[in-house]
C-alpha cells in the first residue's frame, strides 16, 4: 500500500563512520565502535542512519575517492562487521543507508589502472578521454580555486582524462551500457548485505553526457528509472536519494515527472539556502517562495530537509545580495568561507543561539518532508577552522567529558577533537546533555518523537498561510482529514501572528508543545510568538495524541 512508504515519516541521521566511535582504540572510527552506539541512535528515536563512504579509499576526498566498490576499508572493519553492524540496527528499528558513489572512482582503482595502461583494455570506455587536450579542459571546476581543472593529462594513457572534481578521481562514462551495468551490480550486492537504499552522489554530474570540448548540456534521466527499478526488484522498499543542487523548475526530471517512477527522495538545496537567509534576515518571503516553488512533486516522491550535512553551506544558488547577506551573518570572516559561495562551519557556532539553533531545527522537523539530522548538531557541536577546508566540519563525535571526549583512547585521532574553548567536549557531550532536560539533546528527542506522531508533515498536503508579518512563517498540513499549523518567528522581537487555518473545526488549535491551546469561534487566532519563538498546533483536539512538553 501507498502508506508503507517508510521514507515518507522517518528521520534520517548522518554519520562519519570514521568520526562517530572508535571501538578498537586505533584513533579512526569503527563499525565495531559505531554497533556500540546504536543504543544512542535508538534514545534518540531515528528510523535511518546514512552513512558516508566506508569502502576501501585511499582517503584524499573524506572516502569519495573510491577504490574498490564492493569492499569495507580495513580501517574501518570487515564485511563482517558491516553485517553484524546491519543486523544490528535493524534489529533496533533503524534502517541503514549508504552512499552510493557511481560519478567517478578513485584513480587508484583498478578499474582506472588497467584503463589507462592499455588502450584495448576492456574499462577504457569506462571513462572519459580525448586525443587532444579540449578547449574546456580548466572550465567546470566544482571546488574553484582549490580545484585547477577537469581534463588531466595521464602520461601511461597518453590521452587527457575528464574528473568533474579533483585530479585524483576521474569521473565514469555513464554513456556505456557495462558501466550502467556494473552500478547495478555494486547496488545489488549491498542490498544483499541488507542497506535499504542509497545516496546517489553527485547526481547531476553522474548522468550527465560528457563531451570532450563542449558542455553537452544532457543528462540521462531514463538511467535513474533503470536504477530504481533494479533497486526495487531487488528489495521492494528500496529507496535512492539524490544528492541533486538544482533549480526547482529542473527537480521534476528526476523524479520522473508526474509518474514518479525516477529516484524517490532528493536534497531540498534550494529551501535550504532561502532558509540561512530567512535567518540571517528574519524576511521569511524568499523563504516562502522556495517552499512554494518545491511543493509540487509526485505523491510517492519526497524532499530531504537538511539544515548542515557534511560539506560546506552551499550558497551558490542565492543572489549576490542574498549570498552577501548570509556571509555577513554567519561567515563573515575570509577563513569561514569556502569556494566563494560557501561556509564551512557547524549551526552552532553560525548562529550562536540556543533560541536561533531550536528554532532552525523546528522549522527543518516541519518542512514537508524527511528530516535529516548531521551527526553532532542534536548536541550543537562546534566547528575546527584550523582543519583544511570542509573537515572542519567533520571532528569527532564528542560522547564525554573524557580523553578525546569518550571518542577513542588512542594518543592521535582521525581528526582532532575539539578540545578548547566553548566548543570543547569538556563543555558539549552526549554523556553530560543526557543527563539534563532542558539539554539541546533532549530538546532534539522530543521533537524527533513529536515529528514522527505528525505524520501529516510526511503524507500531507503543505500549504503557507498569511500570518500578517513578514517575520512569520506560518505552515499548514491536510492529510486524512486532519490539520497541523506550525508557526516559526524570525525575528529577535515578540510578535503576533493572525492565523487562519480554513479548515473545519479550526475554532480550536491544540498546541503539542505546552498546555497552552488556542480558542476562537471565527477560525481566526492570534498567535503571541516569542523572540525567535516557534509553535505546534493540532486544528481541533489532540485525539489522543502524547503532548510533548517544551519546557
Amino acid at each position: 500500500m501507498i502508506e508503507d512508504l517508510w521514507y515518507k515519516n522517518t528521520v534520517i541521521y548522518s554519520l562519519d563512520v570514521d568520526s562517530f566511535m572508535d571501538g578498537n582504540g586505533d584513533g579512526i572510527g569503527d563499525f565495531v565502535g559505531l554497533i556500540d552506539r546504536l543504543e544512542y541512535l535508538q534514545y534518540l528515536g531515528v528510523g535511518a542512519v546514512w552513512l558516508a563512504p566506508f569502502q576501501p579509499s585511499p582517503g584524499r576526498d573524506n572516502g569519495y575517492d573510491v577504490s574498490d566498490h564492493y569492499g569495507v576499508d580495513p580501517r574501518y572493519g570487515t564485511g563482517g562487521d558491516f553485517v553484524e553492524f546491519v543486523h544490528q540496527a535493524n534489529k533496533r528499528g533503524i534502517r541503514v543507508m549508504m552512499d552510493l558513489v557511481a560519478n567517478h572512482t578513485s584513480d587508484q582503482h583498478r578499474w582506472f589502472q588497467q584503463a589507462r595502461a592499455d588502450p584495448d583494455s576492456r574499462y577504457r570506455d569506462w571513462y572519459v578521454w580525448s586525443q587532444q587536450r579540449p578547449k574546456d579542459w580548466n572550465k567546470g571546476m566544482v571546488f574553484p580555486g582549490v580545484q585547477e581543472r577537469t581534463w588531466s593529462y595521464d602520461r601511461r594513457a597518453r590521452a587527457y582524462y575528464f574528473h568533474r572534481f579533483f585530479q585524483f578521481q576521474p569521473d565514469l562514462n555513464i554513456d556505456n551500457p557495462h558501466v550502467r551495468n556494473e552500478i547495478e551490480r555494486i547496488m545489488g550486492y549491498w542490498l544483499q548485505l541488507g542497506v535499504a537504499g542509497f545516496r546517489l552522489d553527485a547526481l547531476p554530474f553522474m548522468i550527465e553526457r560528457k563531451v570532450p570540448g563542449r558542455d553537452s548540456g544532457v543528462k540521462h534521466f531514463e538511467h535513474l528509472a533503470q536504477f530504481r527499478r533494479f533497486a526495487q526488484w531487488r528489495l521492494g522498499d528500496a529507496i535512492l536519494l539524490g544528492e541533486a543542487n538544482v533549480l526547482p523548475e529542473d527537480s521534476a526530471a528526476y523524479f520522473g515527472g508526474d509518474g514518479g517512477d525516477h529516484i524517490q527522495m532528493m536534497f531540498n538545496f534550494w529551501v535550504n539556502q532561502h532558509l540561512f537567509h530567512a535567518l540571517a534576515t528574519a524576511d521569511v518571503g524568499a523563504l516562502i517562495d522556495a517552499i512554494e516553488a518545491t511543493r509540487d512533486i509526485p505523491y510517492t516522491a519526497q524532499w530531504a530537509h537538511f539544515v548542515r550535512n557534511h560539506d560546506e553551506l552551499d550558497l551558490g544558488r542565492l543572489t549576490d545580495d542574498q549570498r552577501q547577506c548570509v556571509f555577513d551573518r554567519f561567515g563573515p570572516e575570509p577563513c569561514m568561507q569556502l569556494y566563494g559561495r560557501g561556509i564551512r562551519r557547524r549551526l552552532a557556532p553560525m548562529l550562536g543561539d540556543r533560541r536561533h539553533e531550536e528554532l532552525a531545527y523546528s522549522l527543518m522537523f516541519s518542512l514537508p518532508g524527511t528530516p535529516v539530522i548531521r551527526y553532532g548538531d542534536e548536541l550543537g557541536m562546534g566547528d575546527d577552522l584550523s582543519l583544511p577546508q570542509r573537515e572542519a566540519v567533520r571532528t569527532p563525535m564528542q560522547w564525554a567529558d573524557d580523553v578525546n571526549g569518550g571518542f577513542s583512547l588512542a594518543d592521535r585521532t582521525v581528526h582532532r577533537v575539539i578540545s578548547d574553548g566553548v566548543w570543547s567536549y569538556r563543555h558539549i557531550n552526549v554523556a553530560a546533555q543526557r543527563r539534563k532536560p532542558d539539554s539541546l539533546l533532549s530538546w532534539t528527542v522530543r521533537m524527533i518523537a513529536l515529528r514522527k506522531v505528525c505524520p501529516e508533515i510526511g503524507w500531507g498536503r503543505c500549504s503557507v498561510l498569511d500570518s500578517g508579518s513578514r517575520h512569520v512563517l506560518a505552515l499548514r498540513y491536510v492529510w486524512r482529514d486532519n490539520t497541523l499549523v506550525v508557526v516559526h518567528n524570525f525575528s529577535d522581537r515578540r510578535q503576533e501572528a493572525l492565523i487562519e487555518p480554513d479548515v473545519a473545526d479550526a475554532a480550536q488549535l491544540s498546541n503539542l508543545l505546552i498546555d497552552q491551546d488556542l480558542h476562537a469561534a471565527d477560525g481566526r487566532h492570534r498567535i503571541a510568538l516569542d523572540a525567535l519563538g516557534y509553535a505546534w498546533y493540532r486544528v481541533g483536539g489532540l485525539d489522543g495524541t502524547v503532548r510533548r512538553n517544551h519546557e
